[in-house]
């Protein structure tokens, strides 16, 4: 029959999954790191892949296709809702202790390479535990993302020994306070170094860890350091 039913672009396509997702009957996978169409019998035509597509690689075309097929939608939706899930939730954010923050010989620098210091997973703020192992004696670097990137002995100046904890109030758009607040409840803490960058928006990670030390009712030693864009410490 012919009927109404979305076309992907491939050469417009970025592969960033939005129309992939935004698609509830599942007509769409993600293949190559491409858009497609892959169930025609899936797509209903109502094209809620189209606002998403941030390139504007899907566009509605009338040609012969299989009818929509409202039933197989409804019978692979309750499929996938019914099959057994991994057990601790995603396994990209499953609670791991790392090495790289000890001075081990498989830490050991070869030559002038750098060493990870990284000593444990999750490390955003917003996928840690509240209580976990690592958690107990550490000392906290609560680092704002951008001082990776500006700062660049970051490992060994700051991370290494430490618990490292990484966020953006703006890009995140949250109030890490809670968060954080429960944290250092819960968890015998050592110390909190608070790693921003000289911009005003880093100013909310400052005060969620200030807001946090007052709210946990623990005395913390913590201080605050200051990066400038151009990576010098201004503190």
């Amino acid at each position: 029959m012919v009927r109404k039913i979305i076309h992907i672009d491939e050469e417009k396509c970025n592969g960033c999954g939005l129309c992939a997702k935004a698609c509830h009957e599942g007509a769409i996978d993600m293949v190559d790191g491409k858009a497609k169409l892959v169930r025609e019998h899936f797509c209903d035509g109502f094209g809620d892949c189209l606002p998403g597509c941030p390139t504007g690689a899907i566009r509605f075309e009338e040609r012969e296709a299989p009818a929509y097929d409202e039933a197989a939608v409804k019978a692979s939706q309750q499929k996938k809702a019914e099959a057994p899930r991994p057990a601790g939730g995603c396994p990209g954010s499953r609670m791991m202790a790392l090495r790289g923050g000890e001075d081990t010989p498989e830490a050991a620098p070869v030559g002038l390479r750098p060493v990870s210091r990284l000593g444990q997973w999750p490390c955003q703020i917003k996928l840690l535990p509240v209580k976990a192992p690592f958690f107990d004696g550490a000392k906290l670097l609560i680092a704002a993302d951008c001082t990776a990137y500006a700062y660049a002995n970051i490992h060994e100046d700051f991370m290494k020994g430490k618990v490292t904890l990484i966020g953006c109030p703006k890009l995140d758009a949250v109030d890490y306070t809670e968060k954080l607040t429960a944290i250092l409840r819960e968890n015998e803490v050592k110390s909190l170094t608070v790693l921003r960058m000289e911009v005003p928006c880093c100013g909310g990670l400052q005060r969620a860890a200030e807001n946090a030390l007052r709210s946990s009712g623990k005395f913390i030693p913590w201080q605050v350091v200051t990066v400038s864009r151009d990576g010098r410490i201004l503190d």
